[in-house]
């Protein structure tokens, strides 16, 4: 059980932008977040979407930084990846 997080590289709202998932469980991810005071509206379906200025301290929390193309495999091997067609 591994919470995963990738570079900061995703531009929006004047910052730039990592993912924070779980290659285990919701569950996890969701105790992680709470732990590391990342607010809940920050979730998106399948991972939270966290500002580049929390990167560090959610690595020092333990997260563990890869790559997108890993988180994005990680996940997908998980179950938990959603996809962008479901989420209408």
């Amino acid at each position: 059980m591994t919470v995963l997080i990738d570079r900061p590289v995703w531009p929006a709202h004047g910052t730039l932008w990592s993912h924070l998932v779980s290659d285990a469980s919701l569950t996890e991810l969701h105790e992680f977040a709470d732990a590391a005071g990342v607010p809940r509206r920050a979730f998106d379906l399948d991972h939270y979407d966290v500002p580049a200025e929390r990167y560090d301290e959610l690595v020092e929390r333990g997260a563990v930084p890869v790559s997108m193309r890993e988180l994005v495999l990680r996940l997908r091997a998980s179950g938990l990846r959603v996809k962008a067609v479901d989420r209408r």
